[in-house]
């Protein structure tokens, strides 16, 4: 046997790491359909008989992202869900997965807050399709930051590749992305 033949060792190694890069792209539909209030998107994520449980609401897919998106609208006037380390336990159709996420909000009243913890998740493939069935959102830490002096021209250059929008007009919808200008420093 040559080191070129597919081998059922590298067949299940393929078959694990196309679940495991289906289950990753789940939860980053969850993150980019939150953070961009895309409510189809986010539903994407879930099964629809799945239940989120993210200690101040819970409920099912339509229930939970409603009020996702409702109360981030209300309280914010931007978001980030970032997802960081990530294990997951295939076994089949079912997959256990732990997740870190931070979460920042440029809050409506008062300072930003950052939040972290770690989404605790069953992933079912059915009919093809990994996507939630139940999610626990463990909620580490919350609190609020002080934002430091940046001189006006500066926050001007950084915001000039926005504006962030929460819906289908933010530039990463935009397609393709091409320059439209400025100047190179």
């Amino acid at each position: 046997m040559s080191e070129t033949s597919i081998t059922p060792d590298l067949v299940e190694f393929i078959r694990q790491a196309k679940d495991r890069q289906e289950i990753h792209d789940c939860l980053l539909r969850y993150t980019r359909g939150v953070d961009r209030h895309d409510k189809a998107l986010m539903m994407s994520a879930y099964h629809a008989d799945a239940w989120d449980e993210h200690g101040v609401a819970e409920g099912d897919p339509e229930a939970f992202c409603n009020w996702a998106i409702g109360w981030h609208a209300q309280a914010q006037t931007h978001h980030q869900h970032i997802i960081t380390n990530h294990t997951v336990e295939i076994d089949g159709d079912t997959a256990h997965a732990e997740t870190y996420y931070l979460f920042l909000g440029e809050n409506r009243e008062g300072p930003p807050s950052l939040a972290f913890g770690r989404y605790v998740d069953r992933f079912e493939k059915r009919n093809g399709k990994w996507a939630i069935a139940h999610r626990v959102c463990v909620n580490e830490k919350a609190g609020a930051f002080v934002d430091i002096d940046i001189p006006d021209e500066w926050l001007a250059a950084m915001r000039s590749t926005g504006p962030d929008r929460r819906d289908s007009h933010d530039i990463s919808y935009r397609r393709p992305l091409i320059r439209t200008g400025g100047t190179a420093s």
